[in-house]
């Protein structure tokens, strides 16, 4: 089978991409690293050629310049449909955000729901993954965690009251989309991805911690002191340590899906939870943050 993915080269994407190629599967890939952009219908059009499905993995969790929400979720989408209906693809597989919905005053939220909108009405088979926290080798969560425990002796959790995060393995993400682009499972359907544990961000940092050997003091703060740290790290870091877009997220909790989503089948369901072993795969080479972080900091 031949398969387009957009964000091919990204933390999800770029996995997809190496488990359907190892399976055999003509895979193109599509993103800023391979020189085909994600905004261009005409050059979409050639890459989507003989194509049956395209797995749409492209998005951002901050906004960069042009790389705006609107321009990458909404009117990017918008173009991978127009691209896919001419190229004759017969179905989309997109990858969103859990709690992505109308009208809630966050940018994100709101540019990932009009983009699964517009994948529904598109005309075309489709299946929509409103997917939670996910983490693995590759990831910001384990990335940044780990980094920011070698740099700083303290965590803020994210508000007074700890909401509650469901956090999903990469390869069960990955196990899902693969079914619903190989498979044909899950046909006009929006699905909740979940991880099978629900536990706080201060487990889950507490969890981290004690793999890579740190004993940071954990103490709570108020949701605007995240936002106001949030707009430091994205003025200032390449990849921000937490961007505004993600205390939000945090904010809100990650374990139920707005404003609806039906259930996986049962053999689907992610069973990988959230061991000391999958935090040691997914952790990056140890050390601290420092001025290549920084965005005045040349490469």
């Amino acid at each position: 089978m031949k398969i387009a993915i957009t964000g091919g080269t990204g933390f999800v994407g770029g996995r997809l991409g190496r488990r359907l190629a190892a399976e055999g599967h003509d895979v193109v890939s599509i993103g800023r690293r391979t020189g085909i952009p994600v905004d261009d219908v005409v050059a979409l059009e050639k890459a989507f050629a003989g194509c049956e499905v395209v797995a749409h993995c492209a998005g951002i969790n901050r906004e960069i310049g042009e790389q705006t929400y609107e321009r990458v979720h909404v009117e990017g989408t918008r173009v991978v449909i127009e691209a896919a209906r001419r190229a004759g693809v017969r179905k989309i597989v997109m990858l969103s955000f859990l709690r992505a919905r109308p009208g809630c005053g966050s940018p994100y939220h709101e540019s990932k729901w009009a983009a699964e909108e517009l994948v529904r009405a598109s005309g075309l088979d489709y299946t929509i993954l409103k997917a939670g926290m996910i983490y693995g080798r590759g990831d910001h969560m384990l990335d940044h965690l780990s980094h920011a425990m070698y740099t700083f002796p303290l965590f803020l959790k994210v508000g007074l009251r700890e909401k509650t995060i469901r956090p999903v393995a990469v390869d069960d993400v990955v196990d899902v989309l693969r079914a619903a682009i190989v498979d044909g499972r899950m046909s006009g359907e929006t699905v909740a991805v979940l991880g099978p544990e629900e536990i706080t961000l201060g487990e889950a940092v507490r969890r981290v911690a004690k793999v890579v050997g740190r004993t940071p003091v954990m103490l709570p703060a108020p949701v605007w002191v995240h936002r106001v740290l949030a707009r430091v790290w994205e003025l200032t870091m390449k990849v921000p340590l937490a961007a505004v877009a993600q205390v939000r997220i945090l904010s809100e909790g990650v374990r139920d899906p707005l404003p609806f989503a039906n259930a996986l089948p049962a053999d689907l369901e992610p069973r990988r939870q959230f061991t000391n072993e999958l935090i040691r795969e997914g952790l990056p080479e140890p050390g601290r943050f420092g001025l290549r972080d920084l965005r005045c900091f040349p490469v």
